[in-house]
């Protein structure tokens, strides 16, 4: 009852400028390659502030929607060639968090390059701190409600993180930490299956194991079965979920 009863948070001009932005050009609607109207104009038909229409324009520009040329103007870019991490979220927002298959298996695929690598490299430092967080999450995983999705959203996410971590390496955490939003999305829709909560914990638990004992291809075989399991399940929760919006350009 608490969390249904939480206060209403009314979106800020500026978001709502950002949101109208990414479905037009993201449905299409808008070309790539064409010029957005001045500050000034936008500010007149929008019926807002250009400081509003500024701040907007500059969050478009760090998601790798449009480009700012000085003295010509602002333009649409293509975001499959020039996006940043922060569109992925945009997607997923557009989507209303349904995945396009394409889109599905290009995450996929990343993933299973780059966390198999990053429990490769945790089993082959073995770290006595990162086996010990490892260790700590897993007996966390053990005792939570299973039902509380939100609780067990985050510990799987804190599981992934401390694995990239105890991979040593300085950067996998920053990518893991700045693909958070979008992870958190999917993962939402898949633990809200319990049965899939159990088997998830089940390969942590192994994985925290194999890591721990220094095995390096147990570890890597670990993770991809565990990606492979998220993969094939999620598809089958979206499978029947059809997009209410116009498709992604390109996809």
């Amino acid at each position: 009852m608490t969390e249904l009863l939480a206060p209403i948070q009314s979106q800020s001009l500026v978001e709502v400028f950002v949101e109208r932005f990414e479905r037009l050009i993201l449905s299409g609607q808008i070309s790539v390659g064409e010029r957005l109207p001045s500050e000034r104009e936008l500010a007149l038909k929008l019926g807002v502030s250009r400081p509003v229409v500024h701040e907007g324009l500059v969050e478009l520009q760090v998601r790798g929607l449009v480009s700012v040329v000085s003295r010509k103007g602002v333009f649409v870019n293509d975001y499959r060639k020039q996006g940043s991490l922060a569109m992925l979220e945009s997607l997923l927002v557009y989507q209303q968090g349904a995945l396009e298959p394409r889109l599905m298996k290009s995450l996929l695929e990343m993933r299973r390059l780059f966390e198999c690598e990053t429990a490769r490299m945790a089993a082959r430092i073995r770290a006595e701190d990162g086996v010990k967080a490892l260790r700590e999450i897993v007996d966390e995983e053990k005792a939570c409600d299973h039902r509380d999705t939100a609780r067990v959203v985050e510990l799987d996410f804190q599981f992934h993180l401390n694995v990239a971590i105890a991979s040593g390496n300085l950067v996998y955490p920053l990518l893991m930490n700045s693909f958070r939003g979008v992870y958190t999305n999917i993962t939402g829709q898949f633990f809200t299956v319990t049965a899939f909560v159990v088997e998830v914990f089940g390969f942590h638990e192994g994985l925290a194991l194999a890591i721990e004992a220094g095995d390096e291809e147990r570890s890597c075989a670990i993770m991809q079965r565990l990606l492979e399991h998220g993969a094939v399940n999620l598809e089958h929760i979206l499978g029947g979920a059809k997009a209410s919006r116009p498709p992604l350009y390109g996809l």
